[in-house]
């Protein structure tokens, strides 16, 4: 196990403090295709029915999506993006109790979400897509995610994987902290997310939360989302098929502890209340 060292993320209505309890981010995909929802979320009512299901059922935070970067997906326009976040983001100013973050490769789009209410910003792409996005993030003092992706979302199933895959994480999120540092954003409000799934082969999904540690070196808050992904069903797999996504909840919830005791701050999770009583019973080992 590892010990989590302790950061205050400083957002516009509070401060979190990570590392003393697990922080528990729920995923809400307003896309035609996510992988794990599909056209589940796509409507306004549906996508505010689920966010408030999520709060009260212990989601820390609520990560909004509007573009899905599933293996294989193709970029959309900052004009769809937006149609199909601020619709929701209007719809739960003032019912949402929990801060709100926007999972988004484009500054334009984040400047927007940000005016509606987001207070953090996820990018998947670790500031390689548009760099702007960092001075977007600083500009607002908003905290920033960084995550680690080999390619892009179209890509990233199909080049060949690193041959060290820990080296390739470490190297490429100290290339995305340049860029944020460039910009000015404070180092106290960058979060690291290793990029499970994202241009990675099934064994070293498995050998990033083993070796979350090293990362947790570099000195930032870790953020790990294993949720329903695609190495977990084939790991499940039966009689050579794989395992439905809606059959991948045992698996997410061991990969959600082992992050846990591996040193995240924060989990990426779709099912929120079991993964909530997960992160309890994984905080109470961690405590002892």
């Amino acid at each position: 196990m590892a010990s989590r060292k302790l950061f205050k993320l400083k957002l516009p209505s509070r401060t979190l403090l990570l590392g003393e309890r697990t922080i528990v981010m729920g995923v809400l995909n307003v896309t035609p295709d996510s992988f794990s929802d599909g056209r589940k979320f796509f409507t306004v009512k549906n996508a505010v029915k689920a966010a408030l299901a999520m709060q009260e059922a212990g989601a820390d935070i609520l990560d909004i999506g509007a573009e899905s970067t599933r293996p294989g997906s193709v970029e959309i326009s900052v004009a769809e993006e937006l149609s199909r976040l601020l619709s929701v983001l209007e719809a739960l100013r003032g019912r949402l109790k929990i801060p709100i973050s926007v999972d988004t490769r484009k500054a334009a789009v984040a400047e927007i979400a940000i005016g509606a209410g987001a207070e953090i910003v996820n990018d998947i792409s670790g500031l390689k897509h548009d760099p702007r996005l960092a001075h977007v993030a600083a500009r607002h003092k908003l905290p920033l995610v960084l995550m680690h992706m080999r390619g892009t979302p179209r890509t990233m199933q199909k080049q060949p994987f690193a041959k060290n895959v820990l080296r390739d994480v470490i190297g490429g999120l100290r290339q995305s902290l340049a860029i944020a540092q460039g910009a000015r954003v404070r180092r106290p409000q960058i979060i690291l997310d290793p990029g499970i799934g994202f241009g990675k082969s099934y064994a070293q999904n498995y050998e990033l939360l083993a070796k979350l540690p090293e990362l947790a070196k570099l000195g930032y808050p870790l953020l790990v989302g294993t949720s329903r992904k695609g190495f977990l069903g084939a790991t499940l797999a039966k009689n050579g098929r794989t395992a439905p996504v809606d059959q991948r909840i045992w698996g997410s919830a061991a990969t959600v502890t082992a992050s846990i005791l591996f040193g995240a701050h924060i989990v990426r999770v779709h099912d929120v209340a079991e993964m909530a009583q997960v992160a309890r019973v994984a905080d109470a080992v961690l405590d002892s």
